[in-house]
């Protein structure tokens, strides 16, 4: 009996605690920009869709925009998850879909990443993105802007160019005006001298080995002008890749009637931000 009422307990919560999709009146997928909320101009969703697909038929990754009337009592991070799960989006077995859900009713915003993506576009850079390119202007109002300007940085950082949200780096400055600067800058710089001595002397004593004979380097002699001349083996460290390779069965549509999700999850990888 207690073995039963046990298992009947187990039930029970999993059923209160698992689908929380199912607690949600999502908007249906009807293309790369689902615009619930009515924030952007026909031309600005038109714009949007072209970069996605144009995204999707280059790399396979699925990019989708989704504007809700409301987050209906949820924290952002759990609807923009449950929301990418629900839509399925990015290839099954690659999982790189990406979701940029706005809430203008709440202020919140948020970049939803999935699986295989998450090392791609990370936390950092999904934040960054959000302070940098759409926040501000969402503080004015310009929904259109922020979001055409987000759009823009995601694509940028799948395509590989994350210059623009890296953050800068300080040059080193000692300001001799301040007590204690210089004693406290002497010291890394004697560090860096001893470094560089230390690595000249072991190239030094690297090729004194070399020229007596203690080490053979890999490579064979040829004749050249009447003499015999070694020539060492070079190994290449050159790689042939392409970044955004796509499968040929991956597709894309700007059609809503045959518009979808890949099958695609996301683990919670992303960032969130408010205005």
């Amino acid at each position: 009996m207690r073995i039963l009422r046990t298992i009947a307990a187990g039930v029970l919560a999993l059923c209160l605690g698992s689908p929380l999709a199912l607690a949600f009146d999502f908007p249906k997928l009807t293309g790369p920009v689902v615009d619930q909320a009515d924030i952007l101009t026909a031309a600005s969703r038109s714009d949007i869709a072209a970069k996605s697909i144009a995204l999707q038929e280059k790399s396979g990754i699925q990019l989708v925009v989704a504007t809700v009337r409301s987050l209906e009592g949820s924290d952002i991070e759990t609807y923009a998850n449950q929301l990418f799960r629900a839509w399925q989006l990015g290839q099954a077995q690659k999982n790189n879909g990406v979701l940029l859900l706005v809430a203008p009713a709440e202020h919140k915003v948020r970049i939803e990443v999935g699986y295989g993506l998450e090392g791609t576009l990370t936390d950092a850079l999904s934040s960054a993105i959000i302070s940098g390119a759409i926040i501000p202007r969402f503080k004015t109002n310009d929904f259109t802007g922020g979001i055409d300007r987000g759009v823009d940085g995601i694509i940028s950082v799948l395509n590989g160019d994350i210059t623009d949200w890296q953050p800068k780096p300080q040059g080193f400055i000692i300001d001799t005006d301040k007590p204690g600067a210089l004693n406290t800058a002497l010291p890394i710089l004697g560090f860096l001298a001893v470094a560089i001595a230390l690595r000249l002397l072991i190239m030094g004593i690297a090729r004194l080995v070399q020229a007596i004979g203690l080490v053979k380097p890999s490579g064979h002699y040829v004749k050249r002008g009447g003499r015999m001349v070694f020539v060492p083996v070079r190994s290449s460290s050159r790689s042939s890749s392409s970044w955004g390779s796509s499968d040929s069965s991956s597709s894309s549509s700007s059609s809503s009637d045959s518009y979808s999700g890949g099958g695609g999850s996301s683990g919670g990888g992303g960032a969130s931000g408010s205005w």
